[in-house]
């Protein structure tokens, strides 16, 4: 991949991550605050924790994201970011364009997807 495409991704990658950044400092200072007439009845306390664990489940998939967000840059870095782990082709850049983080190509993801339901 040429350094004009790696520098593209790595541009997008890492306005990904400051989104996810933000969100994180967001919930923390807001979200998960919980003012005090809000708890007056059960069913308000049930909502507000509904809520929340709902909020703890989102930023748990944010810091997923956020590991193979960091795992993509570094691949920037050394210069291996866009192919695939399986077969070591390419990966298309329009499949990069919508999940910058992909490790496989799409033939080897749909492989991986079929054996992963064979085993379940």
């Amino acid at each position: 991949m040429d350094q004009k495409s790696l520098d593209f991704f790595k541009e997008e990658l890492l306005k990904q991550r400051q989104e996810i950044l933000s969100e994180a400092v967001k919930t923390m200072n807001e979200d998960l605050v919980v003012a005090g007439e809000e708890l007056s009845d059960s069913v308000d306390r049930s909502s507000v924790e509904t809520d929340r664990n709902f909020t703890l489940r989102l930023r748990d998939r944010d810091r997923k994201l956020l590991k193979k967000i960091d795992e993509a840059l570094e691949r920037i870095e050394d210069k291996t970011f866009g192919t695939c782990e399986g077969c070591g082709e390419e990966i298309g850049v329009n499949r990069l364009k919508v999940r910058p983080v992909a490790t496989l190509c799409i033939v080897c993801k749909e492989e991986q997807e079929k054996r992963e339901k064979m085993m379940s």
